[in-house]
């Protein structure tokens, strides 16, 4: 057990999926593991750890934004030896081409600042996602049909934009959406040599103020957590 997590030694999988949503956590368990139990429901973050295809996940949330994502990511990696770490959740667009439910997936991940931004100092260290998943993803995607967009995202923690000048950069230097974890998720990865990717369902469009309704998201964001199981495993 840690602080956040009350997982039992070897209750967590090497291979955890983390949808900031703990509800989304376990409808994702329940929708596509086999035999998933509850491991974690410390602060009301619910984790999962069940089987996929005879593989072991974890389905862990991590919260609302970066510095959430990354007490969580800590623990999963310094305690219970996770290896790979995919980051599924929503996203909003800033391109014209990138339309709600098409799938993203962060090459990069750009940030105002993360938690780990202090250890850099001066330096913009440039965070990325593993190149094998982000590979197996890209030929998972393609079997599902939904347009799918592969580049440079935007992580940021300020939900409400009061920075439209900051917004209008990010889309005249390509950004494709923008979302609140994958940028420090990265820079963990990177830091302890492990495996991460952010597999994105778009949500939210920030140029026409489009937004999925409630009830059309689970159905929309289910290709993404199969996609980001086969990248796993592939």
């Amino acid at each position: 057990m840690t602080v956040h997590i009350g997982a039992k030694p070897g209750e967590i999988a090497e291979t955890v999926l983390l949808p900031g949503d703990p509800y989304r956590a376990r409808w994702a368990a329940q929708t596509f593991l086999d035999a998933p139990v509850l491991v974690n429901e410390v602060r009301g973050m619910l984790g999962y750890t069940g089987t996929w295809r005879g593989n072991r996940v974890t389905i862990q949330g991590s919260g609302m934004g970066m510095p959430s994502l990354s007490i969580y990511v800590n623990e999963l990696i310094r305690d219970y030896g996770a290896q790979t770490l995919i980051r599924i959740g929503s996203a909003g667009a800033m391109q014209p081409h990138v339309k709600l439910r098409d799938l993203v997936l962060a090459q990069t991940a750009s940030s105002a600042g993360t938690p780990s931004r202090t250890i850099f100092k001066e330096l913009n260290f440039a965070p990325c996602a593993d190149f094998g998943l982000l590979m197996a993803a890209h030929k998972a995607a393609g079997k599902t049909g939904r347009p799918l967009h592969v580049g440079g995202i935007y992580s940021s923690d300020t939900f409400y934009d009061e920075r439209p000048d900051l917004s209008e950069q990010l889309q005249r230097h390509g950004t494709l959406c923008v979302e609140m974890e994958a940028a420090e998720l990265y820079q963990l990865a990177a830091r302890h040599k492990r495996r991460a990717l952010a597999v994105l369902t778009i949500s939210d469009h920030i140029l026409t103020h489009e937004a999925l309704p409630s009830d059309q998201r689970e159905k929309s964001f289910g290709e993404m957590v199969e996609v980001a199981l086969e990248a796993a495993f592939a």
